[in-house]
Parts: C-alpha cells; structure tokens; sequence
C-alpha cells in the first residue's frame, strides 16, 4: 500500500499579518520615541536641572574630581534622561581629559555584589576575565574594581538611579566602600550620582555615608499639565504624521498624567498605547475615545503584574478588601481583618495578627492597590481608612483565577452570612 502524501497550500488564503502590514501607519518615525527609555535632543522643562547638574559636572572635565550628586524626585519626573542627558553631553565635550560614565539601575541589579559585578564588567576589557553572578566575596570584587578603575587612569562617574531601593533591601555597605574608595586611588577619581524616588532614605544612611554622598542635591519637580503638554507636542511632532492626532488628545493625556503627581512616563504611554489601538483599527487618526481606553488598559495591566506577584496572605488580605468593597466603600484595618478572619477560617489557612495585617495594608497603599489615609478624631483617636484603588471588578477576576486561592468559590458561599 503506498504511502500517501498530502501537502499544504496557503497560496490562496491571506497571510493573517496582511492587514496590519499593509495598513497606513499613523507613525512616520520609530514609535520607541514615546517610551522613556529614549532620551531626546532637547528636554522641555528642565533647562534649570540641567544647567545645574552640568555644573556641577564640569568641574570632571577641567580635571578635577566633581561632587558627589543626589537626585531627587517622584517617578516620571525626568531625572534619568536629564542625567543621561548631561553625561552624554559631558562625553562630547570631553576632548582631553578622561571622563567616564557607567549607569546601572538599581531596581533591576538589586544586590550590592550584583551593582559592584556590573560596573566592573563594564569598565573591563572584552579580553579580561569577567567577575561571575555569584561566587565571590565582596572584598575580592571590591578589590578588582579599585585595581581596573585604577588602571584606566580616568574619571569614573556612577550613576545608580533607584538607589533608595537598593539601600532599603541591602543597605549601605556599598555605598559606604563606594564614597571613601578615592582615599586609595592614586591615577583616578570617582564619584556618585545618585537617583532616588523617596527623599526620606537618607536617614537610612551612615552618618558618614550621608555626607559624603550629599554633597550636592538636585530636587526634580513635578510636571504640571501645561509643561507635560508641551513635552507630548515635542515627541508628537518626531514620532506622528500631521492630523494623526485628535486636537484633544494630548490635552488628555496630560491632563491624565497630571492627575497621578505630574508623571511623564504615563503621559507617553498614554499616547502610545492610544496610538497603537487606533492603528490596530486601521484608523488614521488617534481619538479621545483611544486614550481613556489606553488608560483602562494600562491600569489593568499594572494590576495583573502587580497581583500575580504578590504573596499568598497578600492576596488573601486583597481579597478581604474586595468582598468588603462590595459593600462599603471605606474601610478600616479592623473591617478588614474581621472579614480576613473568616475568609482564613473558610479556607482552613492560619490567620496572621492584626499588627501583621496592618502592615501588609501598608504595603499594598505602597504598590498603588489600595488608599490608606490616617483619619484622626481628637481625642477619640486615630483610625486608618483604606480604599480600593484598583477596578474591583478586574481584581475579583484575578483573584479568583488565581492558583493559591481556588478554594475562593466554595468559601465565598460561607462567606456571605458573615459579611457586612
């Protein structure tokens, strides 16, 4: 019996990309522009940080060793493409003297070995042994970063943006070996621009540490709707053909942005989540309609992630909000450790304490989940009075999709007699 073959033809059927390729684009330029991650020519609305910094910088490119520089300012307000910026300005005037810069962000490399072991990957020599993920101790790697910064004769300049996360997770140890490593350099210099969210994490520092890293402070104000407007119009006109854009569009977005302390990373990624809906579409032009649903979009994104990671009596202690929430609004920490109980009771898991609870709302106020204000009465105290901050709908959903708490479904049935 001979084998039969059959073959397969897609010669006749559309390729399911057609529609999306030869559709018009509404960008005439690389839509990566909108994403912070791209640093542009000009910043509108930082020429005054800019011009401080540089300052401060310039003092590198006449020999000498600049200060050291801590940054300040909320998420989105422009602190690592102004610094970004000014080094890379700094590079094109740096003719004779050696100037070197090395960015690491410190949310992502989160140890004080993994910080040290990039830095000196970076500044070594493609044919140099390089420092491994793990497996050394911090004095053999501090000791080969003195010896190759040593041995390139220059002046190196750190940036560690989010270095308030590294130093509520690992401390100050580095930072400490870091601001007192010139007194053993005898042919080069460095110093430490510092880039921090939260201004509060310098009474987390040693005495000693503090002042050495504080010698210079830059402070980064929020954006108000105007000035994010102005910075959208600017990447706009790079990244948009003419007419792509509603009249109301940018308005929106910064008006949005402005709402959640002046940020322009979510005003960019307001525009282009918007833009590329309307593309998907085969719409030429971005409406208002596209950008209240990027904002939609985005917010629940942002909530799945950060849900997703969260630890089991976090999710527990969410879920407790959320049937709450289907009846009141407002709650307090004893509302919701009441409900918590018995949801705990329900699944057969073992509660966690009050206090415990308390600080595990502290968290998710932390991570955007939740609102959590303190409402005083005089004399009749204090309370705390948490909110949802997130769709409830949508974090129901997650809940109850999620993998530690399939036994929400049965427990919710026992769970109504005992809800407010």
């Amino acid at each position: 019996m001979s084998e039969q073959k059959t073959s397969f033809s897609v010669v006749d059927r559309p390729n399911v990309f057609e529609k999306y390729v030869s559709s018009n684009s509404i960008f005439k330029n690389d839509r990566e522009m909108l994403r912070p991650s791209y640093i542009p020519r000009s910043l509108p609305h930082r020429e005054q940080e800019i011009d401080q910094l540089a300052a401060i910088i310039s003092t590198g490119l006449k020999g000498s060793r600049p200060s050291n520089v801590l940054i300040f300012g909320k998420t989105g307000t422009g602190k690592t493409a102004t610094t970004k910026f000014v080094a890379h300005e700094a590079l094109r005037m740096n003719v004779e003297s050696r100037m070197e810069f090395v960015y690491v962000n410190c949310c992502e490399t989160d140890t004080n070995y993994s910080v040290l072991q990039h830095v000196v990957n970076k500044l070594l020599d493609n044919q140099e042994e390089r420092a491994p993920y793990n497996g050394w101790s911090m004095d053999r790697l501090l000791t080969l970063f003195k010896e190759t910064v040593e041995k390139r004769r220059t002046l190196l300049i750190l940036i560690l943006d989010e270095l308030d996360k590294l130093v509520y997770k690992a401390g100050d140890d580095l930072l400490y070996n870091l601001s007192r490593i010139n007194d053993d350099l005898k042919n080069s210099k460095t110093s430490i621009i510092g880039i921090a969210n939260d201004l509060r994490f310098t009474d987390f520092l040693d005495a000693r540490v503090r002042s050495r890293l504080s010698e210079e402070r830059v402070v980064f104000s929020p954006y108000d709707a105007k000035e994010l407007a102005d910075i959208l119009q600017a990447r706009a006109e790079l990244v948009f053909y003419p007419e792509a854009l509603d009249a109301d569009v940018i308005p929106l977005c910064a008006a949005l942005a402005a709402q959640e302390h002046g940020d322009a990373r979510r005003a960019l990624e307001l525009l282009r989540v918007a833009a590329e809906s309307a593309e998907r579409e085969g719409r030429g032009k971005v409406t208002a309609e596209d950008v209240h649903r990027a904002k939609n979009k985005i917010e629940l994104d942002t909530v799945t992630e950060t849900v997703k990671t969260l630890p089991f009596q976090s999710k527990l202690l969410l879920l407790s909000i959320v049937l709450y929430s289907e009846k009141r609004k407002v709650m307090t920490t004893g509302d919701i450790y009441s409900t918590y109980h018995n949801l705990c009771d329900s699944l057969g898991v073992v509660a966690l304490t009050q206090r415990r609870i308390g600080d595990l709302v502290a968290e998710l106020d932390m991570l955007g989940i939740v609102r959590a204000r303190v409402r005083s009465f005089g004399r009749g105290g204090r309370t705390r009075e948490i909110e949802l901050a997130v769709p409830l709908n949508e974090t129901r959903e997650l809940l109850v999709k999620d993998e530690m708490l399939q036994g929400y479904r049965s427990a919710r049935v026992r769970l109504q007699t005992t809800l407010i």
